[in-house]
C-alpha cells in the first residue's frame, strides 16, 4: 500500500498573520489544505480569498471556543449556552462540555457551514477547533451530531480509524481505543469518509526545543508512516509583531510555516516515499459499505469495554 499525507492547516480565518502564511503555503501547494474558522474576526479576508481563487481545499473549522485573551468572538446563532460570562464563546473544552445545549451545538454547526456556503467557499471537508465535539475532558461526546451533520453535507471529517503505535500523544490517552473504534464506526455507518491515520504533535514549544530539533522529529516520523492515509495539523503563521505580543506559543506556528517551506522536509517526503494527498482523496477512496458499517458498530457497542 502508499504512505498518503494530508497536512491541514487549522484555523485559517482566525487572524491577519494566519491568513497570510496559510495562503502562502495554498498558493505554492505546501499544505494539502486548511480549515476556515468563520466565527473569527479573520474570516471575511480568508473567505474572500478562497472564493475570488475557487480554491477547492478549503474546508470547514467548527469552532466553538475561543481560547485567547486578546482575541475573542462570539458563536453565530448566539444561544446563551455557548457563551461564558462575558458573552464569548468558552475558553475551554471543559466549560463548552459543560455548558452547551446539544440542540443550540447543532443549529451553531449548520449556521457555521451555511455562512461559509455563502461567502462562496467549496467547502472540502469538516474538522473541529480544539476537539470541543470530542468529549475528551468531561466524556460528552458530541461525535454523533457532528457526523449527522457531515453526512447531510455530503463531506469527509477529520476523525481516524486506528491509532498509530508511534503517535506517543495518542497512546498516552486512556482506554482510547474503544472511542475511536465508536466514532470511526459511527462515521463509516453514516456513510463519512474519514482518514486512517490521525498524527499528532505537541501544540506548545517544548522545555529545550528549537526548530531545528523540531523539523528533524517531524521529517524523523515520514520515515515511520504507516501505510494509508494520514492526517497531520499544523497552525502556521507568519512572524507578526501584534502575534507575538498576543498570541501563546507564537513562535511554534512560525516554526510550521518555515517547516513546509524547508528544503530537508521536501527531501525527506520524497525520501521516505510519502505521497502528499487532500480530502478529495479521502472522498474518493474511503468510505465504507453502511449496512456492513452498521453490523460492525453493533457488534463494537454490545462488546464489553
Amino acid at each position: 500500500m502508499e504512505r498518503r499525507l494530508i497536512i491541514n492547516c487549522d484555523d485559517f480565518g482566525q487572524s491577519g498573520p494566519m491568513n497570510q502564511a496559510i495562503q502562502h503555503l495554498l498558493e505554492e501547494n505546501k499544505a494539502s489544505s486548511a480549515t476556515i474558522m468563520t466565527v473569527a474576526p479573520g474570516f471575511e479576508e480568508a473567505a474572500a480569498w478562497a472564493a475570488r481563487r475557487n480554491q477547492a481545499n478549503v474546508g470547514l473549522h467548527l469552532t466553538m471556543t475561543s481560547e485567547f485573551e486578546a482575541l475573542r468572538w462570539r458563536s453565530l446563532t448566539g444561544h446563551p449556552s455557548l457563551h461564558d460570562a462575558e458573552g464569548y464563546q468558552y475558553r475551554t473544552v471543559r466549560e463548552f462540555e459543560q455548558g452547551a445545549e446539544a440542540g443550540a451545538v447543532l443549529k451553531e454547526l449548520e449556521a457555521q457551514y451555511r455562512l461559509a456556503r455563502r461567502a462562496g467557499i467549496r467547502i472540502s471537508h469538516v474538522d473541529n477547533h480544539m476537539g470541543s465535539l470530542y468529549g475528551i475532558e468531561t466524556g460528552r461526546s458530541l461525535i454523533p451530531q457532528m457526523l449527522w451533520k457531515t453526512s447531510r453535507w455530503r463531506l469527509p471529517v477529520r476523525l481516524f480509524r486506528y491509532i498509530d503505535p508511534e503517535d506517543s500523544l495518542l497512546r498516552s490517552l486512556p482506554n482510547i481505543e474503544r472511542p475511536v473504534a465508536l466514532a470511526s464506526g459511527l462515521a463509516d455507518t453514516f456513510g463519512v469518509p474519514i482518514p486512517d491515520y490521525l498524527l499528532s504533535h505537541p501544540f506548545p514549544k517544548l522545555e529545550g526545543e528549537t526548530y531545528d530539533s523540531f523539523k528533524q522529529s517531524i521529517i524523523a516520523r515520514l520515515y515511520r508512516l504507516p501505510e494509508g492515509v494520514c492526517e497531520t495539523y499544523v497552525h502556521p503563521g507568519v512572524e507578526d509583531d501584534w502575534m507575538q505580543a498576543n498570541i501563546p506559543n507564537w513562535e511554534k506556528r512560525v516554526w510550521e510555516f518555515k517547516l513546509l517551506f524547508d528544503d530537508d522536509f521536501a527531501y525527506g517526503m520524497r525520501d521516505a516515499g510519502v505521497i502528499l494527498t487532500d480530502y478529495r482523496y479521502v472522498e474518493a477512496n474511503l468510505k465504507r459499505p453502511r449496512v456492513r458499517s452498521a453490523v460492525k458498530l453493533v457488534k463494537v457497542l454490545v462488546k464489553k469495554s
